[in-house]
Protein backbone atom coordinates (compact mmCIF):
# COMPACT_ATOMS: atom_id res chain seq x y z
CA UNK A 1 0.00 0.00 0.00
CA UNK A 2 1.27 3.47 -0.86
CA UNK A 3 0.45 4.79 2.61
CA UNK A 4 3.22 2.74 4.21
CA UNK A 5 5.64 4.85 6.23
CA UNK A 6 9.23 4.04 5.36
CA UNK A 7 10.95 6.59 7.57
CA UNK A 8 9.96 8.86 10.47
CA UNK A 9 11.91 11.44 12.45
CA UNK A 10 10.98 13.55 15.43
CA UNK A 11 11.11 17.28 14.58
CA UNK A 12 9.90 19.16 17.68
CA UNK A 13 6.87 19.46 19.94
CA UNK A 14 4.39 17.04 18.38
CA UNK A 15 5.71 17.35 14.83
CA UNK A 16 7.03 14.33 12.93
CA UNK A 17 8.74 14.20 9.54
CA UNK A 18 7.52 11.27 7.43
CA UNK A 19 8.51 9.57 4.19
CA UNK A 20 5.89 7.34 2.57
CA UNK A 21 6.25 4.50 0.11
CA UNK A 22 4.61 6.55 -2.67
CA UNK A 23 7.34 9.22 -2.38
CA UNK A 24 5.36 11.76 -0.35
CA UNK A 25 7.59 13.48 2.20
CA UNK A 26 6.50 16.01 4.77
CA UNK A 27 5.75 16.99 8.32
CA UNK A 28 2.65 16.55 10.42
CA UNK A 29 1.75 18.25 13.69
CA UNK A 30 -0.17 15.65 15.68
CA UNK A 31 -0.98 17.93 18.65
CA UNK A 32 -4.58 18.56 17.51
CA UNK A 33 -5.18 14.79 17.21
CA UNK A 34 -4.01 13.91 20.74
CA UNK A 35 -7.46 13.48 22.27
CA UNK A 36 -8.80 10.63 24.33
CA UNK A 37 -7.29 8.32 26.95
CA UNK A 38 -4.90 6.40 24.68
CA UNK A 39 -3.39 9.64 23.32
CA UNK A 40 -3.13 11.47 26.67
CA UNK A 41 0.41 10.15 27.41
CA UNK A 42 1.57 11.43 23.99
CA UNK A 43 1.00 15.00 25.15
CA UNK A 44 4.26 14.59 27.08
CA UNK A 45 6.97 15.41 24.50
CA UNK A 46 9.38 12.85 25.97
CA UNK A 47 6.83 10.06 25.60
CA UNK A 48 5.78 11.37 22.20
CA UNK A 49 9.34 10.88 20.92
CA UNK A 50 9.16 7.16 21.76
CA UNK A 51 7.32 6.32 18.53
CA UNK A 52 8.46 3.58 16.19
CA UNK A 53 7.26 2.34 12.82
CA UNK A 54 5.22 -0.82 13.21
CA UNK A 55 6.88 -3.54 11.07
CA UNK A 56 3.60 -5.04 9.88
CA UNK A 57 1.23 -2.05 9.71
CA UNK A 58 3.82 0.53 8.58
CA UNK A 59 2.51 3.35 10.73
CA UNK A 60 3.59 5.23 13.85
CA UNK A 61 3.03 3.40 17.13
CA UNK A 62 3.86 4.20 20.76
CA UNK A 63 4.72 1.93 23.71
CA UNK A 64 1.23 2.35 25.22
CA UNK A 65 -0.45 0.98 22.07
CA UNK A 66 -1.45 4.34 20.57
CA UNK A 67 -1.19 4.58 16.81
CA UNK A 68 -2.50 6.52 13.84
CA UNK A 69 -3.86 5.05 10.64
CA UNK A 70 -1.27 5.52 7.89
CA UNK A 71 -4.02 6.94 5.65
CA UNK A 72 -4.71 9.67 8.21
CA UNK A 73 -1.02 10.57 8.39
CA UNK A 74 -0.64 10.53 4.59
CA UNK A 75 -3.74 12.67 4.02
CA UNK A 76 -2.72 15.26 6.63
CA UNK A 77 1.02 15.57 6.08
CA UNK A 78 2.28 19.00 5.03
CA UNK A 79 4.32 18.11 1.97
CA UNK A 80 7.90 19.35 1.89
CA UNK A 81 10.51 18.95 -0.80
Amino acid sequence: MDYHILEARYVSGHVVWLRFRDGVVGEIDLAPALRGPVFEPLRNPTFFRAFTIHPEFHTLVWPNGADFAPEFLHDNVRVTV
